[in-house]
C-alpha cells in the first residue's frame, strides 16, 4: 500500500477566528485533489505565533484585523504592494523564508467590480487600519476619488496623503450625498466589537453603493440597512472570497478554482448567516 502524501498545513490568525476562511480553502484543495489542509487560529500572541509557523514549517497564514500592520515587522521580506499599502494579510513560507503579502486589495476590487464600475467614481472609506489602507490603495489605483473618515483624524490624514485624497471624521458617514460608494473598513459591526451601523440608516439612499469588509457576520446592520433603503449592497463575503483565492494561489502555485469556493462560501452563510 503507498504512503499518502505529506499534508501541506494553511491556515488563519486571528483573535476571533471565523469558519469562511476555512471552507473556501477546504473546498479548493478538495476540489483539486491537493494534500492541504487549513486551520483557523485563535491567537493573542503574534510574534510566537509567526515563529511557530516556522518552527512547524506551515506554508501559509492569512493574518486578520488587528494584526495586518504589526505582522510587517515580523517578516523575512514584503512584496512590493503590501510595501506600499503599509499592510499585510497574508504570509508565505518558502522554506523558512517568509514574504508578506496583501491580498485584501485585489478582493476588494474584485468584489466591488461585480456590480460597478470604479473609474471616477467618489468614494467615501470609512477607517484607515490596514484593511482601510488596502482598501483605499486599490480603488485609487482604479481612477477613485476617494474621502478617508477615520475617528482618529491623524490616521485618516496621514492615508489620505499618501493617495492625494481628502479626509475628515465620521461626521461623513451621515451626508452621502455626494458619494456613488462607501466602503466600510473598521470593525464597525462586527459582532466582538458590537453590532451597531457606522452610518446611519436614515443617510442611505437609492442607488447608493455600500460594501461592508465585515463578514462576521455577513449580514451586518449596515448591509440589512442599505439593503432597506434601496441601495446597492456588497458584503465581507464577496471581498474574502476573492481575496482568498489569491490566497489559494499564493499558497498553492495552482489556479483557484472559483467556482468551488464560491459554492462553499454560499453554503456557509447559509448554515451562520
Amino acid at each position: 500500500m503507498a504512503d499518502s502524501p505529506p499534508i501541506t498545513l494553511c491556515g488563519s490568525l486571528a483573535r476571533h477566528p471565523a469558519r469562511l476562511g476555512a471552507a473556501m480553502h477546504g473546498a479548493a484543495y478538495e476540489a483539486l485533489g491537493l494534500a492541504f489542509t487549513y486551520v483557523p487560529f485563535a491567537i493573542d500572541d503574534l510574534a510566537a505565533a509567526i515563529a511557530a509557523m516556522r518552527a512547524l514549517g506551515i506554508r501559509g497564514l492569512g493574518i486578520a484585523v488587528p494584526f495586518k500592520i504589526e505582522v510587517m515587522a515580523l517578516v523575512d521580506r514584503l512584496e512590493p504592494l503590501a510595501e506600499r499599502i503599509g499592510a499585510v494579510n497574508t504570509v508565505v513560507n518558502d522554506d523558512g523564508l517568509l514574504t508578506g503579502y496583501n491580498t485584501d486589495a485585489h478582493g476588494a476590487v474584485r468584489a466591488l467590480e461585480e456590480v460597478t464600475s470604479l473609474e471616477g467614481k467618489r468614494i467615501l472609506v470609512i477607517g484607515a487600519g490596514g484593511a482601510a489602507r488596502a482598501v483605499a490603495h486599490a480603488l485609487q489605483q482604479r481612477g477613485a476619488r476617494l474621502h478617508i473618515a477615520n475617528r482618529t483624524a491623524e490616521k485618516a490624514r496621514a492615508l489620505a496623503s499618501a493617495l492625494g485624497a481628502t479626509y475628515g471624521g465620521l461626521d461623513a458617514a451621515r451626508r452621502l450625498e455626494g458619494y456613488d460608494i462607501v466602503v466600510n473598513c473598521s470593525s464597525a459591526g462586527m459582532k466582538e466589537y458590537g453590532a451597531a451601523s457606522p452610518i446611519p440608516e436614515q443617510a442611505i439612499f437609492p442607488g447608493l453603493v455600500v460594501m461592508d469588509i465585515v463578514y462576521k457576520p455577513v449580514r451586518t446592520e449596515l448591509v440589512r440597512a442599505a439593503e432597506s433603503r434601496g441601495a446597492l449592497t456588497v458584503h465581507g463575503g464577496r471581498m474574502l472570497l476573492h481575496q482568498a483565492s489569491r490566497q489559494f494561489e499564493l499558497y498553492t502555485g495552482r489556479a483557484a478554482p472559483l467556482e468551488a469556493m464560491d459554492a462553499a462560501l454560499k453554503t456557509q452563510i447559509a448554515l451562520t448567516g
